[in-house]
């Protein structure tokens, strides 16, 4: 009865253990940027770990492997629990340690949780379990506590519990494992009262933080943000966050500004109206992206236009600026308009499964950082978004800024051009980015920027269009190459550029 116990037991530390490992992972992605370095550098950490704790193993003697595997729950329980909460107050307060904080976190529990099965196993063995038997029971829970942990973790923990409260959760199921051990195994422990006692002191610890996780996480996010927090949201996807300061609402993405409300209009003005102020023939208008509904409320300022089909991945994006009122204020209710239909769609998939034309798309992306973005820049994406495209139709990309980032602009447009399409760069100065870019696309060539607008504009006229199309000598064109699935190039040059930049 106790080997099964035990090996219940197998299947909790393994699911706490990958919680830990993903946990960490996506923290990070969220605070410094999703990248393949980053995270194979935190899996290669934690597995390496690890490997340390199973060496380590060995040198706990033969009678103290129960009081050994018991303080070892409770150590992984807490200092895994509070990792996350630990990880944003360091990046808040601190920022320069935060990637050795980070490192050390991960080393730590990766040996501690490398020292977790081997100690199962030697626990079983001196039950006089059979070495075969003991080998597959422990290995086949210790998968299926994986697969368990990486199925819940990004469709119900992450959303609904956040990076904090998950590995607080996490941490009582580990202080929960070594209470029931110090329970089970009374007769055979050394100090079986101390064990009991250390084993409340960490739930309590772990459930105190548990009820008070989102005060302090918010209160960190407080710090990193500066101004009031006034929504926060962990989704399937990302870490949205809006925040308020006098009349200036910001929505950030994974810790990435996407807009200011002082200063947005230049954006979407500068994003929209160069496309559509050529087009007054235009009916039917395909967004990509753009689940904030400020290009959409640009658009809907055309009469011509009479549908507008706006594909977002992350249902609760469009949800939040659908029923939010400063946000619906903001975008003027754009986003429940009856010419707007809103799908919730990875945007590849759903052009690949579409087969409407449209006279207009504009494409809206967040900046291509990581490659699960960077393939919605890519030469087979555009070759599919030209198929969409009416014959006289234009569509729009923004394209990050020809300033700071000269290679990715470039590279955006060198990747419109080896799909087959004509392409017009242009640039707008946002203050809250600095000089920003966009290129416009077509099937054929000779595109002329507008001259005049027909619907009220507060940033966008005749000269200030003129500027937008010229590039001065500091922004010159670059000789990049166009960005393939096979080697995503183009996040290689994000990640050059901006490291150039950002302090």
């Amino acid at each position: 009865m106790r080997n099964r116990l035990l090996i219940v037991s197998v299947f909790i530390v393994a699911s706490c253990g990958l919680a830990y490992e993903l946990i960490t992972g996506a923290l990070a992605s969220y605070l410094l940027g999703d990248s393949v370095l980053q995270f194979s550098s935190i899996i290669g950490c934690y597995l390496f770990a690890m490997g340390v704790g199973s060496h380590l193993s060995k040198y706990v003697k033969d009678e103290r492997v129960l009081d050994a595997f018991i303080e070892i729950e409770l150590l992984v329980g807490l200092i895994g629990g509070v990792s996350a909460a630990v990880l944003f107050l360091v990046f808040a307060w601190a920022g320069e340690p935060f990637r050795l904080v980070l490192y050390g976190l991960v080393f730590v529990i990766g040996v501690l949780v490398g020292m977790e099965i081997p100690l199962v196993m030697r626990a079983m063995n001196q039950r006089q379990a059979s070495f075969s038997e003991l080998v597959s029971q422990v290995l086949t829970f210790d998968y299926l506590g994986a697969l368990a942990v990486s199925l819940l973790f990004p469709l119900v923990l992450a959303p609904k519990l956040g990076l904090a409260r998950s590995a607080l959760l996490f941490g009582l199921l580990n202080a929960g494992v070594a209470l029931w051990a110090c329970r089970a195994f009374r007769r055979e422990l050394r100090q079986p009262g101390l064990q009991l006692a250390r084993s409340g002191v960490v739930l309590l610890l772990l459930a105190g933080g548990f009820l008070a996780s989102d005060h302090l996480t918010r209160w960190s996010e407080k710090a990193v943000y500066g101004d009031e927090i006034i929504h926060a949201e962990t989704t399937p996807y990302q870490r949205l966050v809006i925040t308020k300061w006098k009349s200036d609402l910001r929505l950030y993405i994974n810790g990435n500004l996407q807009f200011s409300s002082r200063d947005e209009h230049r954006y979407h003005e500068a994003l929209v109206h160069p496309v559509l102020a050529k087009l007054p023939w235009a009916r039917n208008v395909l967004v990509l992206g753009g689940g904030d509904g400020l290009a959409v409320r640009e658009m809907l300022k055309y009469r011509n236009i009479q549908r507008i089909t706006l594909v977002d991945l992350d249902p609760a994006m469009t949800r939040l600026f659908s029923r939010s009122e400063p946000l619906r204020a903001l975008n003027q209710g754009s986003l429940t308009d009856p010419r707007v239909t809103v799908v919730n769609d990875d945007a590849a998939r759903w052009l690949e499964q579409d087969h409407g034309s449209f006279d207009a798309v504009i494409v809206d992306f967040p900046d291509p950082s990581n490659f699960a973005l960077g393939k919605l820049y890519s030469v087979p994406l555009y070759r599919l978004l030209a198929c969409h495209l009416a014959e006289n139709g234009l569509a729009v990309v923004q394209s990050t800024s020809p300033m700071h980032a000269p290679r990715s602009f470039w590279s955006v447009d060198a990747t419109l051009r080896a799909a087959g399409l004509s392409t017009t760069p242009y640039h707008a100065y946002v203050p809250s980015f600095g000089e920003w870019g966009f290129i416009i696309a077509a099937k054929k060539p000779g595109y002329a920027p507008p001259e005049r607008y027909t619907v009220p504009l507060r940033f966008l006229d005749k000269e200030a269009t003129r500027q937008m199309f010229f590039f001065p000598p500091d922004m010159p064109r670059w000789k990049v190459l166009p960005n393939e699935l096979n080697n995503q190039q183009l996040v290689h040059y994000f990640e050059q550029d901006w490291s150039q930049v950002l302090r």
